[in-house]
């Protein structure tokens, strides 16, 4: 789906409402959900996401990006023997650190203390792209859970992706850090697209509001294309949910925050993702040869 520029004006930004279609041989679609700031909800929210998209027929990976403070296990309640570590130092193959979660999930897990993605050898980059070559055409949607900021690894797992869902909250610091991560993607590496999710609005017109926040600034500093994937009200179920490392789809599938929930996997299921970039691997190639602003010739 093309995601036209979003020029901020009186009216209502356009939500899209798409329907999936089927397709003949599924390719995976490549999502980054990724956010500037910390604690916006961003694990919960690609956990969930994940869940729902379950409940469509997709099937669904999901890679906690995190590499120095990998969480999505423990949101989701599980203990998984092994993660990317032991891949990366040849103890165990991707289909052997995979683990099963809630609904069909499956999950690929970090842990703290993995080496930077630019800091691995070449050796060690070669045999992740050729796992991951293998694992693409089990799944139809990848959700890369990254860190919060502008951290190398973060602008890397973005730029891997086909989509980047930027999540916001109402918190003044939550919209000048995502603005801060729109404006080095887009300034230092030529990003022109984001989807952007608000999260823990009171309600949708608070939801507008943030969204058109955003767009007010980047429509005026940036050459960027924004749109808006929908909005999640605040849920006191969803504390209750982590509490009891549940998901919320599951734990309370009828509240107000999983009900917005399905109508975002609904809209990203619909979404278009460039067929030229449907094969893993030459994502992953990006990936690990991603220039730095310094070779792109980018000044600070």
């Amino acid at each position: 789906m093309s995601l036209p520029r979003h020029n901020v004006a009186p009216q209502r930004p356009r939500i899209r409402n798409l329907q999936a279609r089927p397709v003949e041989r599924p390719m995976p679609h490549v999502i980054t959900l990724t956010s500037g700031k910390g604690g916006v909800g961003k694990t919960n929210l690609t956990a969930n996401l994940g869940w729902q998209l379950r409940q469509l027929r997709r099937r669904v990976l999901i890679l906690d990006a995190d590499l120095g403070l990998a969480n999505i296990d423990v949101i989701l309640g599980l203990k998984p023997t092994h993660n990317l570590s032991h891949f990366i130092d040849g103890d165990k193959t991707l289909p052997e650190i995979v683990v099963k979660g809630p609904g069909g999930l499956r999950i690929l897990p970090a842990s703290s203390g993995i080496s930077e993605i630019t800091l691995l050898s070449d050796a060690q980059k070669l045999r992740l792209l050729e796992a991951l070559d293998a694992l693409a055409a089990q799944y139809d949607f990848l959700l890369i859970d990254s860190a919060a900021g502008i951290s190398q690894n973060v602008i890397y797992f973005n730029l891997a992706a086909q989509s980047s869902v930027v999540i916001v909250t109402p918190e003044p610091t939550s919209l000048t850090d995502a603005y801060a991560l729109i404006k080095v993607l887009s300034r230092d590496y030529h990003q022109q697209r984001f989807l952007v999710l608000a999260n823990d609005v009171s309600d949708e017109e608070e939801g507008l509001a943030v969204f058109h926040k955003l767009t007010r600034v980047t429509d005026r500093f940036l050459n960027v294309s924004l749109d808006l994937i929908g909005h999640i009200p605040h849920d006191p179920e969803m504390r209750q949910a982590v509490r009891r490392q549940r998901l919320l789809s599951e734990f309370c599938p009828d509240g107000p925050a999983a009900t917005a929930l399905r109508a975002v996997a609904r809209r990203v299921a619909g979404l278009e993702h460039d067929p030229l970039h449907s094969d893993l691997g030459l994502l992953w190639r990006n990936l690990l040869s991603v220039p730095t602003p310094e070779r792109l010739g980018a000044t600070a």
